[in-house]
């Protein structure tokens, strides 16, 4: 077998499917089928490979996939949402990587009454342990009967470790709940907690993939725009 054009002698040597050559007897062997899923991540799902601890992991949801596939991103024990997963390691770097700005969305349980101006300092950014974050997309959705919380949607175009946390904890508050419903154009819809399905054509397009599997360059657009006022939507459905 040869990688590249050279004699692969070491049988630990790591190989990139997306970018390397690899031939057997001077015949080039297939790529790997790409497979792109969408998982609905449960509060209490680990997103990494087994746990020391014997915690559930969205391993144990996406046995029937029928190959391995990584998470395109994290999202924490205590988040549930939309996870893509998947086998193509260029695509999962474009999605994640802060560079290429792609949009995630959340909605969101804070446990204060915000008001109009910490909604604004959201908007702008507001300043963290590890720098100012990014222009935000923020829509309040609706405060509570009891005006004790705000349910919001909140869009931004980076991943950093909790980010969507610190940012409300920033503005003296905690965050209740928290369920990610869109990474770019793609949203969860009414796909079940705990449940997933691959992504169509349509989708795949969207996020620059063909309908080979084929990546292609593509901007994806970002849900921001001007989301200063309120509207009203049917109330979120998160889970835990």
């Amino acid at each position: 077998m040869r990688v590249n054009g050279r004699v692969a002698q070491n049988p630990d040597q790591w190989i990139d499917l997306d970018r390397d050559r690899i031939t057997f007897e001077g015949k080039p062997l297939c790529d790997a089928e790409k497979v792109y899923i969408l998982l609905y991540k449960p509060k209490g799902y680990l997103t990494s490979y087994g746990d020391p601890e014997g915690r559930p992991t969205v391993y144990d949801l996406t046995k029937e996939a029928g190959t391995w596939l990584s998470p395109a991103g994290r999202l924490d024990l205590d988040t549930s949402g939309l996870l893509l997963m998947t086998n193509d390691t260029s695509f999962a770097e474009r999605i994640t990587n802060p560079a290429h700005e792609i949009a995630k969305t959340y909605q969101l349980k804070a446990a204060t009454l915000l008001t109009d101006d910490q909604l604004q300092q959201l908007r702008q950014g507001v300043e963290l342990s590890d720098g100012r974050t990014r222009l935000a997309g923020v829509t309040r959705l609706r405060d509570s009967a009891s005006a004790k919380y705000t349910f919001l949607e909140l869009t931004i175009t980076e991943g950093r470790n909790r980010q969507v946390r610190r940012m409300i904890e920033a503005l003296g508050s905690k965050v209740l709940k928290l369920v990610r419903v869109a990474i770019g154009p793609i949203r969860i819809g009414d796909l079940p907690i705990g449940k997933w399905r691959h992504l169509t054509a349509d989708e795949r397009a969207a996020l620059g993939v063909d309908a080979r599997g084929d990546r292609r360059q593509k901007t994806i657009t970002r849900p921001i725009g001007n989301t200063s006022g309120r509207r009203r939507i049917p109330k979120p459905s998160y889970s835990g």
